[in-house]
């Protein structure tokens, strides 16, 4: 049976959302998926902006407990680390325990980044951690992203596919989306998916 896709991301936000919603919504179909995106919404009228935005959370997450699984777009949005709404999501579907996939267009990890952020400026303290010149600590787990997603992901039988594309093609360069999207046919399709075995497959 052809199983549905939530396709997470910070791509409605982009100047040409409707190009590479549809694009990568293609790209499933022929991968043999039924994509689900946020930007198809069908909104309900509301009253004021809370109430309209209220109903687009509810909307996207009608359409995350029909899919069957989901992919999302961790490359780094407006920071150092994914979307915010698209981490809500991955951990929605986390907690349904649906099968999760990812990819994300920055082959930095997430430590690079948070040391980068710091200009640099990391420091470890007397028991081996970083913390940056603030004292806060640096996450150094090899991680595309914050633990708790890139292992979340990991632990249900998941990857993250980590691609590298130019600054100036971080959210139009689809090409770790269809590597992440062969990965996901061939366990969803092709093969039985063992939900939530331990599984560190990490493709760069």
């Amino acid at each position: 049976m052809t199983k549905k896709i939530y396709l997470a991301g910070p791509e409605v936000f982009l100047p040409n959302a409707r190009e590479m919603l549809d694009l990568k919504a293609a790209l499933a179909r022929e991968a043999g998926f039924i994509p689900l995106s946020p930007g198809d919404l069908q909104i309900p009228p509301a009253d004021t902006k809370i109430q309209h935005g209220c109903n687009i959370n509810d909307v996207d997450e009608q359409m995350m407990l029909e899919a069957d699984a989901v992919i999302a777009n961790l490359t780094p949005f407006r920071g150092i680390a994914a979307d915010t709404g698209t981490s809500y999501e991955l951990g929605f579907m986390c907690a349904l325990g649906k099968p999760v996939f990812a990819y994300t267009n920055v082959a930095d990890s997430h430590f690079s980044r948070i040391t980068a952020y710091y200009g640099g400026v990391a420091s470890q303290d007397e028991t081996g951690r970083f913390r940056g010149p603030d004292g806060f600590s640096i996450e150094n787990f090899d991680m595309a992203d914050n633990l708790m997603l890139h292992g979340g992901i990991l632990r249900r039988g998941g990857v993250v596919i980590v691609g590298q594309a130019s600054e100036d093609e971080l959210y139009t360069d689809v090409e770790a989306f269809k590597r992440c999207l062969a990965v996901a046919a061939e366990k969803l399709l092709h093969s039985p998916y063992t939900d939530r075995k331990n599984v560190a497959e990490t493709l760069a």
